[in-house]
């Protein structure tokens, strides 16, 4: 075989394969015939005029995502950096506008974004760039849309992903935080320590109130007591008064008996007058003498019973 022939089916096979492309999914290949559009193929095999026609791009039909961070001030003189994410496409069946109207769509919607961020943020204190960032997105999105439908590009979403103040504002706001979230808690603690003050006064009233009826019922019953014994004593012929001397001075030694019995006790109360010693002495013998009486008066009463 000859050379010449070896070159002619080599060049025969070379346009024959090159006839041939394919096209991936979510993919348009825009083909030009001699530098004009000639035709947009989409996913699957196809055929082309060899030296005739050729691929000019290809664009991806899928949906695609662009970050955007604005630098920009606040109505009340604060910088802020957002992040505005994009979410946009290419429509199908403007793939032709697409490729042929813009040579770089990222700085086209770059554009967009920076203008309607600077433009709505500048409205807004920080606050409401924080508490309206869904407003923020929802203008970037209509501006866009208007914009880039015609360069057949369709906007599916915006997002304000991320909002970041200058780091001195940032730590004034969360010194600002910290001492509201004190004074909170300050107030909570200070009810709780005024409900707790109101709710002991309350028990120690109720604790006085019944101390005090039980002091008075003890007292009843002391005095019931004493009225008891003075009937008895006035029955066997002594008096009120001398009856109230017995009953004291036996008290008194009944107390001091209680005292002699606990072992652990090294405490007694005495008189510390300069009269004491002879207080108690008067004390003992008209206490010895007030038995005697007792004692008279009951052998009487015995007398007079046997009689």
């Amino acid at each position: 075989m000859s050379i010449p022939i070896i070159v002619i089916a080599v060049l025969s096979l070379f346009i024959l394969i090159s006839s041939f492309f394919i096209v991936k999914q979510q993919t348009a290949v825009i083909i030009e015939r001699f530098g004009k559009f000639k035709v947009i193929r989409q996913s699957g095999l196809h055929l082309k005029i060899p030296l005739v026609d050729r691929i000019a791009g290809r664009l991806s039909l899928k949906i695609q995502q662009l970050d955007v961070i604005v630098e920009t001030k606040t109505k009340d003189d604060v910088f802020v950096r957002l992040k505005v994410s994009v979410q946009y496409k290419v429509i199908r069946n403007k793939v032709e506008d697409a490729f042929y109207k813009l040579d770089y769509p990222h700085d086209q919607i770059t554009s967009y974004v920076f203008d309607v961020v600077r433009a709505e943020v500048p409205k807004m204190i920080l606050d409401d760039v924080f508490l309206k960032k869904d407003d923020i997105a929802i203008a970037v999105k209509s501006e866009l849309n208007d914009a880039m439908q015609d360069y057949g590009y369709d906007i599916i979403k915006t997002l304000v992903t991320d909002i970041d103040p200058d780091a001195q504002v940032k730590e004034a706001m969360n010194r600002i935080n910290a001492a509201d979230r004190e004074k909170t808690a300050a107030q909570y603690e200070g009810d709780a320590a005024r409900i707790l003050i109101v709710e002991k006064a309350k028990a120690e009233a109720e604790s006085k109130r019944l101390q005090g009826q039980g002091i008075a019922d003890q007292r009843r019953e002391i005095a019931r007591g004493l009225e008891e014994s003075v009937e008895v004593l006035n029955k066997v012929g002594i008096n009120s008064q001398e009856a109230s001397a017995l009953i004291v001075v036996t008290q008194h030694y009944d107390t001091l008996q209680s005292i002699g019995q606990e072992t652990n006790s090294n405490l007694i109360l005495l008189p510390n007058s300069p009269q004491a010693g002879s207080q108690m002495l008067n004390d003992m013998v008209a206490s010895f003498t007030a038995s005697n009486q007792i004692g008279e008066a009951m052998k009487n009463q015995k007398k007079k019973n046997i009689e």
